[in-house]
């Protein structure tokens, strides 16, 4: 009987470290990732954003208003 009892808790230990190794479960449902998106540097600063986030001046990309105008002088 006692050894039915180790082979339970045994079986129930593997099992749950089965589960706990099988990682995240996928996303359910819900909406689709955005595709990725080309980053572009601010000529001012040098910070990476979005390029339908930047303003644009030539081939010039600026993260701000600010920072195109100092530029502009």
């Amino acid at each position: 009987m006692k050894y039915l009892l180790v082979l339970v808790v045994v079986a129930v230990g593997y099992a749950w470290w089965r589960g706990q190794r099988t990682g995240a479960p996928p996303p359910q449902g819900g909406r689709p990732l955005p595709p990725p998106q080309d980053m572009v540097a601010c000529a001012h600063c040098g910070v990476h954003l979005p390029r339908s986030e930047a303003l644009t001046n030539g081939p010039r990309h600026y993260c701000c208003t600010e920072h195109q105008r100092q530029d502009a002088r």
